[in-house]
């Protein structure tokens, strides 16, 4: 069994929690409160450059990710997660749009729900899925953090 690994670091958002295991990352959470393990204390080479990419991410320095991931959800939600991957940095879709690209735009709801479960927000960027009124809508981080990312990316000029 696959050992895991955990740190925290620090955002424009917040604290991130940041998981992997020997050969991926598993999850980034945002965390509402300052946890009571030291931040920035990265014991395996995947959390080290998973800090490094967000960083370089949120600097503006850095617009995709090369890092190894591993996603645990049902085939449906592995399949929209793959998809959310596919969305250039700075622009958004729908979620009808993103389900029809999955080969169904009757799925519009169950793709909203497999992309609010998404464990990797920000690297698969669930962020760029608004609504077709073009209103941002869920976001597992909230709105507000959801609005950050999207005028990070320049694909909101509010």
């Amino acid at each position: 069994m696959s050992k895991d690994y955990t740190t925290y670091t620090q955002s424009p958002l917040g604290p991130l929690q940041v998981k992997a295991k020997e050969h991926g990352l598993t999850a980034i959470n945002y965390c509402d409160d300052n946890p009571s393990e030291s931040l920035d204390q990265h014991q395996h080479p995947v959390l080290t450059k998973t800090i490094d990419q967000l960083n370089e991410y949120f600097g503006g320095q850095r617009k995709t990710f090369d890092i190894p991931l591993i996603l645990k959800g049902t085939n449906f939600q592995e399949k929209v997660w793959k998809q959310l991957q596919k969305i250039p940095y700075g622009q958004t879709i729908s979620y009808s749009e993103l389900a029809e690209r999955l080969g169904d735009a009757k799925k519009a709801r169950a793709v909203a729900g497999a992309n609010g479960l998404n464990p990797i927000p920000i690297i698969i960027p669930c962020h760029r899925v608004i609504g077709a009124d073009n209103k941002l809508t869920g976001y597992s981080g909230g709105i507000e953090r959801k609005e950050s990312l999207l005028k990070l990316e320049g694909a909101l000029l509010l």
